[in-house]
């Protein structure tokens, strides 16, 4: 079975940015709009966008709901949704603009019995953990704040409420290029064979692709090699639909 290989779209303002190790400051802005971007993608074969409001992140409340709205509505593309999910309110908009998949952080730290019962309500095929890593410790709101919690204790935390999919992000290597932290995703799977395990964060080449394919894993994340012409659009083809 191929593994999933979903192309990265981080909004701010509108537009399409990168950040640099999850620091806002570090920002790179790209000319095509999210829209234009979106039709790029869905014309190269890609299936899904994983799509990141970095204004809702700090906002702690989605706010490009616009930008979601117009690409699962005109291009295609089956967007999963990350930022500023924090109540359920916030998750039924985001299903109700558009999302198939929503991403969830902060919410299963802060408040677990809320993450729980949205695995329950929504169902784990919608529900995905999003578990971002600062040395080797879960962080949340948008990267800014540190916790204790160990990406396994949070995995398995909610193994009991029906979560079968985790994004997991090492924000040492997000925007660096440097290629991702194999040894974090090689326990995670060894750990956890039953869930769904995304790589995310410093993938550089179509060689890091096909590396997280032979480890087994289940999907990676393409974020800024490809903005940057490290990866081409075209060579993804043989992981999209028109490969």
């Amino acid at each position: 079975m191929k593994i999933e290989v979903i192309p990265a779209m981080d909004i701010m303002g509108g537009k399409v940015v990168r950040l640099r190790q999850g620091d806002y400051s570090e920002r790179t802005i790209y000319p095509d709009s999210p829209e234009e971007m979106a039709r790029k993608l869905a014309g190269n074969g890609a299936e899904w966008l994983h799509l990141v409001d970095l204004d809702g992140a700090r906002a702690s409340s989605p706010v490009n709901l616009d930008v979601m709205e117009k690409i699962a509505g005109n291009t295609g593309l089956s967007v999963e949704w990350g930022g500023g999910l924090k109540t359920e309110d916030a998750l039924q908009s985001v299903f109700d603009a558009g999302a198939s998949r929503a991403i969830c952080g902060s919410i299963a730290v802060k408040s677990p019995e809320a993450f729980s019962a949205w695995l329950g309500r929504f169902g784990p095929g919608r529900i995905v953990l999003g578990a971002d890593v600062r040395d080797g410790l879960v962080a949340i709101s948008g990267w800014m704040e540190n916790t204790s919690i160990s990406v396994s204790g949070i995995v398995s935390a909610f193994l009991p409420a029906g979560l079968s999919q985790v994004i997991c992000t090492d924000i040492s290597k997000d925007g660096m290029l440097g290629g991702p932290s194999w040894p974090v995703y090689e326990k995670l799977k060894a750990e956890f064979p039953q869930i769904s395990v995304t790589v995310s964060g410093g993938v550089s080449s179509v060689r890091d692709i096909e590396k997280a394919e032979a480890l087994g894993m289940d999907g990676i994340i393409v974020g800024k090699a490809m903005y940057e012409g490290l990866i081409k659009m075209e060579e993804l083809g043989k992981w999209w639909r028109n490969g």
